[in-house]
């Protein structure tokens, strides 16, 4: 055990009845524990992932557990509050004594909780973020399921850029680090490609007129608009550009816009918006016999169609069980990074292959590059991240 993980590993031990005993771990029990927005711009994606969760959890749960301890999953709402979002990882560390945090939503959300989680050896778990910094930091207790954002949008940004000849790149984003990531990412594929960045507009998460901000930058002739906005401001962008008949624009979006919902809107506002994520959408591969008895579970359980957010819980979910499994009966910090990094099988639900390693603890590296057409997304093309 390297010395990294020997002092996480003492933060996580209990003194109990004379014997050391694992953080959130009894003889009967492992608790995991989630920030989720649940009330705000992103609880699209939260409410279907947690319910997601639970679905597995309850299964592996009915048949006898892991290791014959039952996962009791504890989540709380932040509504894409930073402030919030810390309060609810300082709960879930210091009472509810979690072994690990799941799921959870939000990049500057997950980067205020990290002040919590690190001192006290709490993992993360593949967060509903793939913001590079979720990645960053004690490796024992970093992991991440797919591709960052970053990745992603460049990309895509390449493949747009080379397959249609465009020169001009403009970012509309959130100045937070889950934005700026994206910006960054536009501007850095621009000079890679020997192309020019020409504008940029930020913008709050609830904001909803977006009307001088498209004019603006349609001013300045922008072909290709990377999008960095929460889930409603995405199709407000995309449905306000087509009224005021700019049609000649790409809209690209990173995995955070990713989203069934996206493309469901009526009357084809959304189509032709292209994204850049880790997995791929469920709808273009319900053939899978894996992927529709899945869906027809979820169908009876919550009365829809699964989306993208029980398609990202169920899989981290999938991916956390595996890894308790490969843990073994003595669950520790040791045993759990162990377990982690022997993950090595396709994902059926999330199309993609979930495989870590010793030193390598992102899961699925190949981006999906997708676009709307006919109110479904469409993989259009795939590479492999850097």
């Amino acid at each position: 055990m390297n010395k990294v993980l020997a002092a996480l590993a003492a933060t996580t031990m209990i003194a109990t009845g004379g014997h050391a005993q694992t953080r959130g771990v009894t003889d009967d029990e492992i608790v995991i524990g989630a920030f989720q927005d649940l009330s705000g711009g992103f609880a699209a994606f939260s409410v279907p992932a947690v319910e997601a969760a639970h679905q597995v959890f309850e299964e592996v749960n009915e048949a006898g557990g892991i290791h014959g301890r039952q996962i009791r999953y504890v989540v709380e709402d932040h509504g894409y509050q930073v402030p919030r979002a810390a309060q609810a990882a300082n709960k879930l560390v210091n009472r509810d004594d979690v072994f690990a945090i799941l799921l959870s939503l939000g990049t500057p959300h997950n980067l205020a909780a990290f002040r919590v989680m690190d001192p006290a050896g709490v993992p993360s778990v593949f967060p509903l973020t793939a913001a590079r910094q979720m990645i960053e930091g004690p490796e024992e207790l970093r992991y991440v399921a797919t591709a960052s954002y970053y990745d992603g949008v460049r990309a895509a940004t390449g493949f747009l850029v080379e397959d249609q000849g465009l020169e001009k790149l403009c970012s509309m984003y959130i100045p937070s680090d889950f934005g700026e990531e994206i910006h960054e990412a536009t501007v850095d594929e621009a000079e890679a490609r020997g192309v020019e960045y020409t504008a940029e507009t930020t913008h709050r998460p609830d904001e909803s007129d977006f009307t001088g901000a498209l004019a603006r930058l349609r001013e300045a002739g922008c072909e290709l608009v990377t999008l960095a906005l929460t889930i409603r401001p995405t199709i407000t962008v995309v449905a306000t550009a087509k009224q005021m008949g700019w049609d000649d624009v790409r809209f690209l979006t990173s995995s955070a816009g990713f989203h069934t919902a996206i493309a469901k809107v009526p009357g084809g506002v959304t189509d032709g918006l292209y994204a850049g994520a880790g997995w791929q959408d469920l709808e273009s591969r319900i053939d899978n016999p894996e992927v529709a008895e899945w869906v027809e579970v979820m169908t009876e359980r919550t009365g829809e169609f699964p989306g993208t957010g029980a398609l990202l819980g169920q899989s981290a979910a999938l991916g956390l069980v595996n890894a308790l499994k490969a843990a073994g009966p003595d669950l520790t910090l040791e045993s759990f990074t162990a377990g982690m990094e022997s993950l090595d099988y396709d994902d059926a639900i999330a199309g993609n292959r979930m495989q870590m390693g010793p030193g390598d603890h992102a899961g699925s590296e190949e981006i999906y590059i997708s676009q709307i057409q006919n109110g479904a997304w469409v993989t259009v093309d795939s590479v492999e991240s850097d």
